[in-house]
């Protein structure tokens, strides 16, 4: 489904560098410190790891290449997914699925799918019901599988639950919650304005009923 990634001014990639994933097992293979690691923060970033830390960074501005040897460092840093969606995996009804980040130095960032300016949040809800995230077993980096190993009954449970494919559903779950608990805040706000309401209404029917009285009484 993965058809390529695009890195531009991204960590040590400071040229516009793409990897393209053919159909079958594909590897990203080299001698230390060619990158292969940045390969896998790159995909991290674009799903949307808010963690300098987790990027092996102290900012988030690490992520931009920072110049070199004879090269300046970059004002920028990009980086995006191509996914073959011809089974519709996604659910845009569309053959391609084009996933992108960017970020400046100064702070300023942008998420994209197919090259319209998107939110986090609605690149996180793409791939929740495919196991794919910044912190799921879909990206075993060094060190990830003890972790999983170790993991308090929580985490493994949640882990299993990604598995399943019914990360969406929870999701959804804490969503509606959040709804129902936003309607019934307006609710009560409503009702505080019925009483208020009710108030001054039965001081107005008093007023009324004193108006009649005069009226008829100077008649």
């Amino acid at each position: 489904m993965l058809k390529s990634l695009e890195l531009h001014g991204f960590k040590s990639f400071a040229d516009k560098t793409v990897f393209e994933f053919s159909k079958g097992i594909t590897g990203v293979v080299g001698p230390n410190g060619s990158g292969k690691s940045n390969v896998v923060d790159g995909i991290k970033w674009i799903l949307g790891d808010q963690s300098a830390k987790s990027l092996r960074g102290k900012e988030m501005t690490d992520v931009i290449f920072n110049g070199a040897s004879g090269r300046k460092a970059s004002n920028f840093s990009e980086a995006s997914l191509l996914f073959d969606n011809s089974s519709r995996f996604f659910p845009i009804d569309i053959d391609e699925v084009h996933i992108g980040r960017k970020l400046w130095r100064n702070g300023d960032s942008e998420y994209v799918i197919n090259h319209s300016p998107t939110r986090l949040k609605d690149i996180k809800r793409l791939f929740l019901n495919s196991s794919a995230g910044t912190a799921e077993y879909c990206i075993i980096e060094q060190g990830r599988v003890d972790q999983i190993l170790q993991a308090s009954a929580h985490n493994r449970r949640r882990i299993f639950e990604e598995a399943a494919g019914i990360g969406l559903f929870k999701t959804r779950k804490i969503e509606f919650l959040r709804r129902m608990e936003r309607v019934e805040q307006h609710l009560l706000r409503l009702q505080d304005i019925v009483e208020e309401v009710e108030s001054q209404l039965l001081s107005l029917k008093s007023q009324a009923e004193k108006a009649a009285k005069f009226r008829e009484v100077s008649t």
